[in-house]
């Protein structure tokens, strides 16, 4: 067992986290001590929670193209690392789901990310992991100014609720995305010596 390990069963066993083992859910995120990307976003979805497979969805799929990466470099621990705000699904809201719990990144981060030594790259997607990691600020500035906050590189969300954003700020696709796949690139050829 390791450290990452033991964390996990901690967060399966967390009194908190009983609603979600009644539902038979197991805690949802990726973590290997070789990653050397790191996609922090909001909660995993009903889809991705139910067949135990993070970003199993269109928004998915659009991620991926946005990093330049394949199903299987994306899917590689040894690449990636995808540890979410809630590891859990937390429901339907009107409009989409319901937003990560509160607490559950301030308790369950560190520990997890303290493990991740190798990772050279932060992805911040959506207005939640953006405001954990990068205090105030609207998502539209965080992501126009995404290669100043380096290491940490904020986005949008690739679900189809974003697409309005997108159709207002054209430069996100002709701009920003060139630039994260490029920065992808140089963590994942990154050395450990780098």
């Amino acid at each position: 067992m390791t450290v990452l390990d033991d964390i996990r069963a901690e967060m399966m066993a967390d009194p908190s986290n009983a609603w979600a083992r009644d539902l038979g859910y197991a805690p949802l995120y990726i973590a290997d001590a070789r990653a050397r990307v790191l996609i922090i976003s909001q909660a995993p979805g009903r889809l991705a929670q139910e067949t135990g497979v993070p970003w199993n969805d269109p928004s998915g799929r659009l991620l991926r193209s946005w990093l330049g990466l394949t199903d299987a470099e994306f899917y590689d621990p040894a690449n990636v690392a995808i540890v979410p705000m809630d590891a859990y699904f937390p429901g339907k809201a009107a409009s989409g789901d319901l937003p990560p719990r509160r607490g559950f990144a301030d308790r369950w981060h560190p520990p997890i990310l303290e493990q991740l030594t190798e990772v050279r790259l932060t992805i911040l997607i959506g207005a939640y992991a953006q405001r954990h990691y990068l205090g105030p600020g609207t998502l539209t500035e965080n992501v126009r100014n995404a290669p100043s906050h380096l290491p940490y590189f904020p986005i949008v969300h690739p679900s189809p609720l974003a697409r309005g954003w997108r159709s207002k700020n054209p430069w996100f696709d002709e701009v920003t995305v060139p630039l994260l796949s490029a920065e992808v690139a140089a963590a994942l050829s990154a050395t450990t010596a780098d």
